[in-house]
């Protein structure tokens, strides 16, 4: 039996975090954060990838300062990459991490900008929108592409510069000579 509930356990983090999610968007803001890093807590630094992507995504959303956000997004983004890191380009965990990058950039994007990092935020707002091209025509895929839209008219970003030097939207960005 034991064995059958450590099985099923990580099954349920993605319904735990759905469940704060809610109580979240219904307003009590300071609850779901006390939630969320209960959630964190559990999952801990080097639970599943794509529970801690998920979870530090959301929790970032819950923070008050800017700077602590961005610190939550960057967790995300790194989960992230572990889950598309050395996988091929059709394995689910690749894929789903690749559904997260459009909104995963775009977050860091507003939280640079919040910041006063403007060219941090334009790199980010960049690599968010060639992400993006990968998504959908769903309902969630229109919001994100009409997010990218308006941060790109408030940051007056015209689109990626010629030469390219984010790198892939589903990895971390190239070095620069």
């Amino acid at each position: 039996m034991a064995q059958g509930q450590e099985r099923t356990a990580p099954d349920a983090v993605p319904t735990r975090i759905g469940q704060v999610v809610m109580l979240h968007h219904a307003g009590d803001r300071e609850e779901a954060r006390h939630r969320y890093l209960g959630l964190w807590a559990e999952i801990g630094e080097h639970g599943d990838p794509l529970h801690r992507c998920t979870l530090a995504h959301y929790l970032a959303d819950t923070q008050d300062d800017p700077a602590d956000e961005l610190a939550w997004d960057l967790r995300a983004l790194s989960a992230a990459q572990e889950l598309t890191a050395g996988r091929p380009a059709g394995h689910a965990s690749a894929l789903a991490a690749r559904s997260l990058y459009p909104s995963l950039y775009l977050n860091l994007a507003a939280d640079y900008d919040r910041l006063g990092h403007r060219d941090a935020a334009r790199a980010q707002l960049r690599r968010a929108r060639r992400a993006a091209e990968a998504l959908g025509d769903d309902r969630w895929a229109t919001g994100v592409r009409e997010a990218i839209a308006r941060l790109e008219r408030r940051l007056g970003d015209d689109g990626p510069s010629p030469e390219g030097p984010e790198g892939p939207p589903w990895g971390p960005p190239r070095q620069r000579p």
